[in-house]
């Protein structure tokens, strides 16, 4: 795939952090060995879309520490059916989505660091490359830590009554084993607790008026449960908007 048209050089830094677009085969090895790590395994994190993606790293501009990363997969229409979520989700639907859209994905924080300016930067440089390239949907799949659903009812039951995905862009459901949270009517939420015990990188898409699948596919093997979550950019509030662009700034 040649993503070269959607190369545009990113480079930001607020803080004590920066954001820029992987250069390098050493800057993607590097981003790697950082999700080997935070995902407990014993080396490098790789996979076949690596090579389609472009990189984001974060960087502690102190010691030059690499403090954060994610990826971002540019798509067209029906080739959503080829993104790392189709593989979890039925995303048929969304195949009729007018507009580019950009796949987010393994996004991870380094473990000893905790400062929430982290993600601040990191979805700066996310708007950055939306606004550049004129993305329409941003979407990914958003983690729960662990396999054991009710530490967080709260957070599903939020997620049910708030926040699902518009009917006409509903991820069906394609994994073998899925947690259909939508469809407990029992759940109470705590909106309080529920936005506690919520991932933070779903938080903030839940912010910017995303939106998630109606259930969670439970992935035992890398002991977590993620929701297929999306947000749409021309929905996003505009006081959001301003507050990221500002960090651009």
């Amino acid at each position: 795939m040649d993503h070269s048209s959607h190369q545009t050089m990113i480079a930001l830094k607020k803080g004590f952090y920066s954001a820029a677009i992987a250069v390098t085969a050493q800057d993607v090895a590097a981003a790697q060995t950082l999700r080997g790590f935070c995902f407990d395994l014993a080396g490098k994190d790789i996979d076949t879309f690596d090579e389609a993606c472009v990189h984001f790293l974060i960087h502690c501009v102190e010691d030059n520490s690499l403090v954060a990363c994610f990826r971002m997969l540019s798509l067209d229409g029906d080739s959503i059916k080829s993104s790392y979520s189709a593989q979890y989700y039925a995303l048929d639907a969304l195949a009729d989505f007018k507009g580019r859209m950009v796949e987010l994905g393994r996004f991870c924080i380094h473990p000893d660091w905790q400062d929430p300016d982290i993600l601040r930067v990191a979805w700066a440089a996310m708007t950055a490359y939306v606004d550049q390239n004129n993305v329409k949907l941003l979407f990914g799949c958003t983690s729960f830590a662990g396999t054991e659903t009710s530490k967080y009812d709260d957070a599903f039951a939020l997620l049910r009554d708030n926040h699902l995905a518009p009917k006409r862009w509903l991820p069906k459901v394609k994994a073998p084993d899925v947690f259909r949270y939508a469809a407990i009517l029992r759940l109470k939420s705590d909106p309080k607790k529920a936005m506690l015990g919520m991932p933070p990188l779903l938080r903030t898409y839940l912010l910017m008026g995303g939106w998630v699948s109606d259930h969670a596919v439970v992935d035992r093997q890398l002991n977590t449960m993620h929701v297929f979550t999306g947000v749409e950019i021309g929905m996003i509030p505009a006081a959001r908007k301003r507050l990221l662009r500002a960090v651009i700034g």
